[in-house]
């Protein structure tokens, strides 16, 4: 899992954002629309980067469409100070 969150957060240009989503999803889960507001983020932007956290492990989703709701998976979470490294050297 290490290996993977080093490349979905380091490896391409959405890891900021990526980060910061999954440590606003941290505080409580969200919908795309929600974290969008909250992240002051593109609504399209967004759900790219949840498309991406989703297919590697990193978050888990309740529902579907719209209202669908983001928290951090299980995975993720027993690997959080491995993300906040990341985020650490990151900036």
């Amino acid at each position: 899992m290490e290996g993977v969150l080093w490349y979905v957060f380091t490896g391409t240009r959405g890891g900021p954002n990526r980060v910061r989503i999954v440590r606003t999803l941290r505080e409580r889960p969200r919908n795309a629309n929600q974290l969008a507001e909250d992240l002051n983020l593109d609504y399209k932007t967004v759900r790219h980067h949840l498309d991406v956290l989703l297919e590697n492990n990193i978050l888990d989703c309740g529902g579907d469409g719209y209202g669908a709701i983001y928290l951090i998976s299980d995975q993720a979470g027993q690997h959080w100070e491995t993300i906040e490294q990341i985020s650490e050297q990151m900036g």
